[in-house]
């Protein structure tokens, strides 16, 4: 294997992917903020903030997972200089993104009385449901974004939603602080002035995409008449294809995760927190593999339509290489630092929590370690399955996931969590399994359809 084939193609990989990545990082800064300022209100407020945001977290995750099917296409239509594929694809997948923005919606609005069920505290839920109606309505213009960028995506032009996140992030801690505490002559609104800060920042994200956008001289034509008589029912039923199983893929991550705070939260409120820490920082750097993620996709989907198959497997394994050695450091520095980072999350001075807190700093060093290897299977999952999506293969992947993480990972997660000394210990080998098997399977699937393409 000639390593520099490989090497050359990192400072374009690395060109697409950080502002990605920056975007990325910026979406996780908004709900890191909303927590700082809920915070300061009590931990009722936190709480209720916490859970509202759970059941946003899943509707999140079908719907961007729906939206990038049209970068795939679009990515293949801009190598083939077809205008007409990439206008049909942006506008039928933005009408499918409105859609599915109200459905999402609607869905979390019908979906609150699952709260009770949860067996929250009546406080806590009494603040929550005012909260999600709001959050739940951000997520119509979030969607619609999510049209807009995976169609910029597709042009490798990744940029525009970079510069998008840094101004709704602004708008938004303004807004918060404005909303929440009730500075000036603005009313003192609590959690529900973070609901708003979210639906206004989003609303303004988006605005901000569609002016940017339709500004570029290179993107009038898509931006010029448009109309629903450019709505046509192939285009739409291809998108569909692709973005449902790519939805469920997502939603099938998410809720294993999303199942591992709640083993963790059965084994002990210890650690329930200790899974918190470890999952912070695993989700931080999970960002950066996210970001090589959309670049697989742009660049597997620009090789398929200049039907180059050669150079798409040495474009797609340079950024698979790529993805392992980020994710090495970050290993490496997760083993280094794994004992000195978990105390700077808690109060280590108050003595009424010292037992308690070291007991989670104990937990949260042991999950680090567990999550330095994690990280290297979970980013490898993630950029192979952006390049199954270029090469628009989503339904046989969609299984795959399924199995390495229902099947494989979460009854591993399960028996050792529960039922042995492990404890949150065993959640966290039950997720790697998971992503390790994920990751195995999906480079099989991506090598065998690969040499299929160059072989015919």
């Amino acid at each position: 294997m000639n390593l520099t084939q490989y090497t050359k193609e990192f400072k374009y990989n690395i060109r697409l992917a950080y502002p990605v990545i920056l975007g990325m990082l910026g979406h996780t800064l908004i709900g890191i903020v909303d927590n700082i300022m809920v915070g300061k209100l009590g931990a009722t407020e936190l709480a209720a903030v916490s859970l509202g945001n759970s059941m946003i977290f899943i509707a999140l995750s079908l719907g961007i997972g729906f939206s990038t099917a049209i970068t795939p296409i679009v990515g293949e239509a801009d190598a083939e200089k077809n205008t007409q594929k990439i206008r049909a694809a942006f506008h039928n997948g933005l009408l499918l993104c409105i859609i599915l923005g109200f459905m999402l919606f609607g869905l979390i609005v019908l979906g609150k009385p699952l709260m009770e069920l949860l067996h929250q505290p009546k406080e806590v839920i009494a603040l929550a449901k005012p909260y999600l109606d709001w959050v739940g309505f951000s997520l119509v213009p979030l969607i619609i974004y999510q049209g807009y960028k995976q169609f910029a995506d597709g042009l490798s032009m990744t940029k525009y939603s970079m510069y998008a996140i840094v101004m709704a992030n602004v708008v938004h801690v303004i807004i918060n602080y404005c909303l929440i505490y009730g500075v000036w002559f603005f009313p003192k609104m609590g959690i529900l002035g973070a609901a708003l800060g979210t639906v206004i920042s989003r609303i303004a994200m988006l605005v901000f995409m569609h002016v940017i956008l339709s500004r570029q001289a290179q993107l009038k034509t898509y931006f010029h008449n448009f109309s629903l008589d450019e709505i046509r029912k192939e285009t739409l039923s291809k998108i569909v294809n692709l973005g449902v199983p790519s939805a469920l893929q997502m939603l099938f991550e998410v809720v294993l995760f999303t199942a591992g705070i709640w083993l963790c939260g059965n084994i002990g409120k210890t650690s329930q927190a200790a899974n918190q820490i470890a999952l912070s920082l695993a989700s931080m750097t999970f960002m950066f593999a996210m970001g090589l993620n959309v670049v697989s996709m742009i660049r597997v989907s620009n090789h398929k339509g200049l039907q180059d198959y050669k150079k798409l497997v040495v474009v797609a394994r340079s950024i698979f290489l790529l993805t392992i050695i980020v994710e090495i450091l970050f290993a490496i520095l997760f083993v280094i630092f794994h004992q000195i980072v978990p105390p700077l999350f808690l109060d280590m001075d108050n003595p009424m929590q010292l037992v308690d807190n070291q007991e989670v700093v104990v937990i949260a060093a042991n999950l680090l370690l567990i999550a330095a290897i994690f990280q290297i299977s979970d980013g490898i999952q993630v950029v192979v399955i952006g390049a199954l999506r270029g090469l628009q293969d989503v339904k046989v992947p969609m299984y795959i996931t399924f199995f390495a993480y229902w099947i494989v990972g979460f009854p591993i997660s399960y028996y050792l969590g529960i039922y042995t000394d492990l404890k949150a210990v065993g959640v966290w080998i039950g997720l790697l399994a998971g992503l390790t098997a994920a990751a195995l399977f999906l480079y099989l699937r991506f090598h065998y359809l690969t040499q299929i393409m160059i072989k015919n």
